[in-house]
């Protein structure tokens, strides 16, 4: 496939390597104007100006040539935190929030995760296959093409099992790249309220050990919060899961400063995700670690809480990932460029920053920066086209619509 007369190329790099943009690094963003991209057996063998391209046809014919003219092609947004496998919709706790009910208070009276983990019991995996099929079908269409999806709606060991056998088949069927997180430790479950000691060690004893039998993860993660697990819950679930090779994807400081992101860089966790209550001494423990901060911005927007202090921390010389965080509680959103918009319009980054932010640097997050997250020769072809925009910062600016005309993923057209 060649896409040719391409107003401008975004994202681009030299050779593919395992790499993340951090502090300054962040605007940059490497564009080719009237450009061309050659694909073959679904990975990126060639890219350049216009001008350049009769030498290279002699060397690579086209079988399907696309013309792009006026229009921008991007990588394929990467969404490293999503929960979309789930049971079904929770619309009445939204009224609750409303009417002025806290996150905290719906989770203590058994909505929240408790909510969705009770419908999960009776669902079957053919309906959840079908309705995560439909979900992803819908992010696909927004530019999504990388997503990691988390168990955690089950808290039983037989439904939990039940969601990641679904993600595996999620694996096979779809289009989309997805790497599985087994998030057992997602809450506490009623029958283990004041002794959750006895569910972490259901967590590591009867879930953990039955998972990896069946390789159904990639990562663990836990919900490391005030009202969820303690630091000591969370480091022992992940030094469960280091023995099985299941490397932290940690939920942290999303409601106080619990101490989640030492403990997930001390585990050296791919990232910690949320980080609301990030100050000081949060951002001085991240800095020259292997572990990616990664904002949800929204579920801060769904819930109306406090905004992850993001420029701050790029201004530090922090790396920053965002994500959708898609789930029924507190993102029932998986649209990517929304996230983007959100980005600049509620956390003051530039367009440039956000587009590393949802791209390369979320890629790193998913453990894919080496395959995805840029346009690199070598790299798997997972791109979009937009429709005719005048400019990269058009893309989050014009909020609400999607700007996304051909969606190119493994190299094949899908939509």
């Amino acid at each position: 496939m060649l896409i040719e007369n391409i107003s401008r190329l975004v994202q681009v790099e030299n050779a593919p390597f395992k790499k993340l943009r951090k502090g300054a690094e962040m605007l940059h963003l490497s564009i080719i104007e009237n450009a061309f991209v050659f694909i073959e057996n679904n990975i990126i063998v060639g890219f350049g100006k216009m001008n350049e391209l009769p030498g290279l046809m002699n060397q690579i014919p086209a079988d399907e040539r696309i013309d792009a003219t006026g229009k921008m092609v991007f990588p394929s947004f990467v969404d490293s935190h999503t929960h979309l496998v789930y049971p079904t919709s929770r619309e009445a706790e939204y009224i609750d929030k409303i009417k002025g009910l806290s996150y905290e208070e719906i989770a203590k009276r058994g909505g929240g995760i408790i909510n969705s983990a009770r419908k999960m019991q009776s669902i079957s995996e053919e309906e959840l296959l079908k309705d995560a099929l439909e979900r992803m079908d819908e992010i696909i269409r927004y530019g999504t093409g990388a997503v990691e999806i988390k168990s955690g709606y089950g808290l039983t060991l037989e439904a939990e099992l039940k969601m990641l056998r679904v993600i595996k088949k999620l694996k096979e069927l779809s289009p989309l790249t997805i790497k599985s997180t087994f998030l057992g430790a997602h809450s506490i479950p009623l029958e283990y309220r004041g002794k959750q000691e006895k569910y972490v060690d259901v967590v590591i004893n009867e879930m953990l050990p039955q998972v990896a039998e069946e390789q159904l993860a990639d990562y663990i993660d836990v919900f490391c919060d005030t009202g969820f697990f303690t630091v000591e819950d969370t480091e022992r679930i992940l030094d469960a899961g280091m023995k099985y090779g299941l490397r932290g994807k940690i939920h942290a400081n999303e409601l106080d400063y619990s101490g989640g992101i030492q403990a997930g860089v001390k585990y050296n966790a791919l990232s910690v995700d949320h980080l609301e209550f990030t100050g000081d001494e949060e951002i001085e423990v991240l800095l020259d670690s292997g572990t990616m901060p990664t904002i949800l911005p929204g579920a801060a927007f769904f819930l109306g809480m406090r905004y992850a202090p993001a420029r701050k921390m790029i201004d530090a010389g922090l790396p920053v990932a965002m994500a959708s965080d898609f789930n029924p509680g507190s993102s029932p959103s998986g649209n990517m460029q929304l996230i983007l918009s959100m980005a600049c319009i509620l956390y003051k980054m530039l367009p440039e920053e956000a587009i590393n932010a949802t791209t390369l640097n979320s890629a790193y997050a998913m453990d894919l920066s080496d395959e995805l997250g840029s346009i690199a020769i070598g790299k798997k072809a997972n791109l979009f086209i937009t429709k005719e925009i005048p400019s990269v910062a058009f893309l989050p600016y014009y909020y609400g619509s999607n700007k996304i005309e051909t969606v190119i993923l493994n190299g094949k057209v899908i939509h």
